[in-house]
């Protein structure tokens, strides 16, 4: 395996990380954003009020891209699997 080989897999590597943790974390951003601007408007603040919204909203959103990340996440590793002979020559 040369160094643009090694390169090419860590590059895969932390694209499929980011591609993965991506709706993730824009929904948490967004809801906690959404939450920052109603405790602004009200001049609420209490603590529970900022991670309790966030925490159920990732929590759907893990179950609603679940599936999706699972494909990503399999088609991602046999692809790695099956380029394992290419690397070793």
């Amino acid at each position: 395996m040369d160094p643009i080989e090694a390169v090419t897999l860590g590059q895969n590597a932390v694209l499929i990380s980011l591609l993965l943790s991506a709706p993730l974390l824009l929904i948490g951003m967004a809801v906690g954003l959404a939450v920052a601007i109603f405790q602004a408007t009200t001049q609420i603040q209490e603590m529970t009020l900022t991670f309790v919204p966030k925490i159920v909203a990732v929590m759907l959103a893990l179950l609603f891209f679940s599936s999706w990340m699972l494909i990503k996440m399999t088609d991602y590793t046999q692809d790695l699997f099956l380029s394992i002979p290419d690397l070793i020559r």
